[in-house]
């Protein structure tokens, strides 16, 4: 079996270069404050940029971490062949019908980036509209972002990303004869929306902090220095996003942070139009909206409806004071997403963990759902392009099913499979078992487990475990289908997600239980899920490599302080574990939206203390740690590249031992690590590798 290598050279030391940090009287030491760069703004836009001494260190870091998992090189080339046999290569999506045209994304085979494509609705010759692969030569780095077409199918808005740093440049199309346009317009964030007649480009810029910060509309044949400035956002806390109702006869600014929200209408029509506004701020009152008719429809969590409502609102007169009940609030059921119809509202909404999808008539006021047998599951609603349709789009999954894309008729409630996933290599959904269990918190919450494994596993204890966690921003851990994972479930893993709080998967009060104050509640559900496996036999103490991401790379640095001793390994990929200092920089893109979810240290001393009490680079401890390895993006707007940088160095500055503690930092991407289907393998498996030499050193 693969394992770890103790390398000829020492591990790196990181220059201890001491500051000091001071708010409220307190002071904190940060020896590594130097691994960010001044001029990290610089560096997001050109990694060359980067100071000689930073980047020395970091490439001695990756040397070392190449070093100690030598030893699995075989093991890691094994395991990407392994996931792309997995893949169908020459894989695409369910055309979406558009008018005249249906649209879709198709791989080749061997292919990198997708194919985006369109076919006449009614069948005939496909035409690739864009070619990922072809864009991407000469980019180590290379993304898709926003794509949109005018209402007459004649030109193509879209965006792509070169560095990682999701700062996008746009680029139109003409259709039938493929030439680009002179049209550039750079440092966009996305949104793209058309107006009607198909002469503006409405988009979203950042500022020079990095940030959604402007909508402008940009008219096409002129430079973008021209563009006229439609909305800017005074708040450095507010991000902005643009979207289009389903009807298409609005835009939708949406403004907001992590508790508070705020919308304006634009109308696509009117090629002068100004925003106007819904329903003014109210601090933590959230509200998305779409479009019927004369009549808004409103998901908002209102009049106390925490776990959402929807409300219906004059388009004339929007205000609260005009709010009428639709779908009236329920505690326990939370209304995720709502799409509005010409005949019908659907809306995704969930209860105790379970997905669902409930359809509206409206003229009838009749409403139905659409239910599933399986214990866990996840269920995606893809609402399409289309609005006077009876059509809805769903797809269908779970932990041993593959996907299943089924079209939807909402008025007679035929269900039509249009594609399943393909697993080129073979998969047998019989021979594996997925369970939904529940740990007891300290507090005595129950905290759900989905969970798969082969049936052949022996259920005695004897067992490794990746448990997987992320618990923060309200998002939900979907118990979905996963190609990938199989390779440690095939090696003998049990594979569990923790269904923690500060997610949704229980509803809004779920999330609030684990944010800002409570926050600690989310490490301790984790630290309860590891427990609850070993107490079900289904692994032991030491046999669990923890997994976790962004934020949920903040949960692996707290539960490695609080509870070391679990875990054979830890995978932080882009770990957000430097909290104080980073919620201390008020420049970062992503400091003043996040005040809401973690608190501001800089007005508040409560909540300086609070975040010092758990952040995970401020509580490296002497005591004996896991495996630990730290995945980062060098051009990472959202974690920076610094802080999994920093949280190594300190780590091995302090533990008393255990270990290995390993940094990869791919210097050519950002949050989301390599770009391309097949480079992406290679990230996942040097994680995957990771965890089998993790619990190899155990035995």
């Amino acid at each position: 079996m693969s394992r770890f290598q103790k390398p000829a050279a020492a591990a790196p030391v990181a220059p201890v270069r001491p500051h000091v940090v001071s708010a409220h009287g307190r002071e904190v030491r940060d020896d590594y404050s130097w691994i960010k760069a001044g001029n990290w703004r610089e560096v997001l836009d050109d990694p060359g940029a980067l100071p000689a001494d930073v980047r020395a260190y970091i490439e001695a870091e990756n040397a070392h971490g190449e070093a100690v998992m030598a030893g699995t090189t075989d093991l890691r080339r094994g395991l990407v062949e392994e996931m792309r046999g997995r893949m169908k290569e020459d894989d695409s999506s369910v055309p979406e019908p558009d008018g005249p045209f249906a649209y879709f994304t198709r791989y080749r085979e061997g292919g990198e980036h997708p194919l985006v494509c369109r076919i006449p609705r009614d069948g005939g010759e496909e035409a690739i509209l864009l070619d990922g692969d072809a864009l991407s030569e000469g980019h180590g780095y290379f993304a898709f972002g926003d794509i949109a077409h005018t209402r007459d199918h004649a030109r193509l808005a879209w965006c792509c990303d070169t560095e990682g740093s999701e700062s996008y440049v746009v680029r139109i199309r003409e259709l039938t004869s493929g030439v680009e346009l002179e049209d550039r317009l750079e440092h966009v964030a996305g949104g793209l929306v058309w107006s009607a007649d198909g002469r503006a480009l409405y988009y979203v810029e950042r500022d020079e902090n990095h940030r959604p910060a402007r909508v402008r509309r940009h008219l096409l044949g002129t430079p973008q220095e021209a563009d006229v400035l439609v909305y800017a956002e005074q708040d450095p806390g507010w991000f902005v996003n643009l979207a289009e109702t389903r009807s298409r006869d609005f835009g939708v600014i949406g403004l907001g942070d992590h508790e508070t929200s705020e919308a304006w209408l634009l109308d696509l029509n009117d090629p002068e139009a100004t925003p106007r506004l819904v329903a003014k701020r109210e601090n933590q009152v959230r509200y998305d909206v779409e479009q019927r008719g004369d009549a808004l429809i409103i998901l908002t969590n209102a009049d106390g409806a925490e776990d959402f409502k929807l409300v219906t609102a004059p388009l004339s007169e929007p205000s609260r004071a005009n709010w009428r009940d639709l779908v009236p609030y329920r505690p326990g059921v939370m209304i995720l997403s709502h799409a509005a119809f010409a005949g019908h509202l659907a809306r995704l909404e969930r209860e105790d963990a379970h997905p669902r999808i409930v359809l509206l008539d409206l003229a009838t006021g009749e409403e139905h759902a659409i239910r599933f047998e399986e214990e866990a599951f996840s269920l995606a609603m893809r609402a399409g392009a289309e609005y006077d349709t009876t059509r809805l789009r769903f797809v269908y999954s779970s932990l041993t099913t593959p996907g299943e894309t089924y079209d939807y008729d909402m008025a007679s409630r035929e269900r039509t499979l249009r594609k399943r996933q393909e697993v080129p290599s073979g998969h047998d959904p019989a021979a594996y078992v997925t369970r939904r269990l529940f740990a007891t918190a300290p507090d005595g919450d129950r905290v759900p487990i989905s969970l798969l494994a082969r049936k052949d596993t022996p259920r005695d204890g004897s067992a490794p475990a990746l448990l997987y966690g992320y618990g923060s921003y309200g998002i939900a851990m979907p118990a979905s289908f996963r190609t990938n994972i199989l390779s440690l479930v095939d090696r003998g893993f049990v594979f569990a997600i923790a269904h923690i709080r500060g997610g949704t998967e229980k509803g809004w009060a779920w999330y609030t239980g684990g944010k800002r104050e409570k926050k600690v509640n989310t490490f301790q559900d984790f630290v309860a899920c590891a427990e609850t496996l070993i107490e079900e036999d289904y692994t032991r103490s030491g046999r669990i490599v923890a997994h976790g991401g962004s934020a949920g790379g903040m949960l692996m640095g707290a539960v490695a302080n609080m509870a070391p001793d679990l875990f054979a390994g830890i995978v932080a990929e882009v770990p957000f574990v430097d909290v104080l200092n980073t919620m201390l920089d008020a420049d970062l893109p992503l400091t003043p939206p996040e005040w809401p979810e973690w608190g501001n240290p800089i007005e508040s001393a409560e909540a300086f203390d609070v975040i010092l009490s758990y952040s995970p680079y401020d509580n490296v401890q002497p005591q004996a740690y896991p495996a630990i390895l730290a995945m980062g993006g060098l051009t990472d707007p959202r974690v920076t590249y610094w802080e999994p940088t920093k949280w190594v160095a300190r780590l091995r500055a302090t533990m008393t031992g255990g270990g290995p503690v390993v940094l990869h930092m791919n210097m050519g991407a950002g949050h989301g690590g390599a770009s391309g289907r097949f480079k992406h393998l290679e990230e996942v498996a040097l994680g995957y590798a990771f965890a089998l030499a993790a619990v190899a050193e155990r035995g």
